[in-house]
């Protein structure tokens, strides 16, 4: 049974918009992931067309700064890899041209430095281990962060010869 059942076409793209904005109120979305809201709450995929276009057109929904904030805060605040934040924005639905321009932000010197800074904290995490489980951890956890393993064993011989 669809969720919307206004009589007019109107009434239908009112109650569209309404849903896309109530969600927008809560947190940035891309425009697939509004898809997909509209879709799972059956309303007629060209009236969820019109209402995403429409809301696109104004900048209400803009694929582009939605891209480029998560990339900075995701880099920022909790150090991933360019991979790792190209692999969320795919799964979010965001396009390739944004996920690149978004990715412009994180150089590769910036790249390692935050490598650098989670190698450093993971084996102060770890002190008093053997010397090869903080070393594999270490690892690990620059592995679920994103970072290659080049960048990631780069990151740990620079943090073990940094410790005293």
């Amino acid at each position: 049974m669809p969720w919307l059942t206004p009589d007019s076409h109107a009434e239908q793209v009112e109650a569209a918009r309404e849903i896309v904005l109530r969600r927008l109120d809560r947190c940035p979305a891309p425009r697939a992931a509004l898809a997909g809201l509209l879709e799972r709450r059956e309303v007629d995929p060209q009236v969820a067309q019109e209402v995403l276009d429409r809301l696109e057109a104004v900048g209400i929904i803009d694929d582009a700064s939605y891209a480029a904030a998560l990339a900075r805060t995701r880099f920022a605040l909790k150090g991933a890899a360019r991979r790792a934040i190209a692999e969320e924005l795919r799964a979010k639905g965001v396009g390739e041209e944004h996920i690149a321009s978004a990715l412009e932000q994180v150089d590769g010197a910036g790249e390692q430095e935050a490598a650098l800074a989670l190698a450093r904290r993971r084996l102060a995490a770890t002190r008093g281990l053997d010397p090869e489980v903080r070393r594999r951890r270490t690892l690990a956890h620059l592995g679920r962060k994103g970072y290659d393993a080049e960048v990631s064993a780069q990151a740990l011989r620079r943090a073990l010869a940094e410790e005293p």
